[in-house]
């Protein structure tokens, strides 16, 4: 089963997200608070769109 982005809204009202494995476990943490739904979507696609960057491995 492939991975999965989950939408929430956190305590204060602001839409987050979290990349979940397909087992269910979070392999990425939450991403910054975003006051609209529609700018959460945004930043969810911009992940999906660069995801396929190179590895840069800092010494």
């Amino acid at each position: 089963m492939a991975g999965k982005f989950e939408l929430y809204t956190d305590k204060s009202g602001e839409y987050r997200f979290r990349l979940k494995a397909g087992n269910g476990e979070v392999i990425a943490l939450s991403s910054e608070g975003y006051a609209s739904k529609a700018s959460a979507l945004n930043g969810i696609e911009s992940i999906r769109r660069n995801a396929e960057s190179e590895v840069v491995e800092v010494a």
